[in-house]
């Protein structure tokens, strides 16, 4: 089906239909974030920088420790300025997930 059908079938609900339909997709895509993802056999699921394998929970770890961006950059040259300012944006948004997977991978 595409867009401009679904727009035709959506504007034919009525309001309560289209709460539901809006719900639908809010948890159809509740995981999105722009420029991160979670991949369940990639790093355990744990969020990540999409094109990479490299978690948010260990670039957020390096820049607490006082890394500047540019250092960041210049030790995973596979990431681009954009992706930071996608982590920085993910790790504050889930800060609790973040701590967690911090202490969980400083324990090992």
């Amino acid at each position: 089906m595409k867009l401009d059908e679904v727009e035709l079938q959506l504007a034919s609900l009525s309001r309560a239909e289209k709460v539901q339909a809006l719900q639908m997709l809010a948890r159809d895509i509740g995981n999105a974030w722009p420029g991160v993802e979670k991949i369940a056999d990639v790093v355990g699921g744990t969020a990540c920088i999409v094109r990479t394998r490299v978690p948010v929970w260990v670039l957020e770890n390096y820049r607490r420790l006082g890394w500047s961006e540019a250092r960041i950059l210049e030790n995973y040259p596979t990431l681009r300025a954009a992706d930071l300012v996608n982590a920085w944006a993910y790790a504050d948004a889930h800060q609790e997930e973040i701590e967690e997977a911090i202490r969980a991978n400083q324990a090992d």
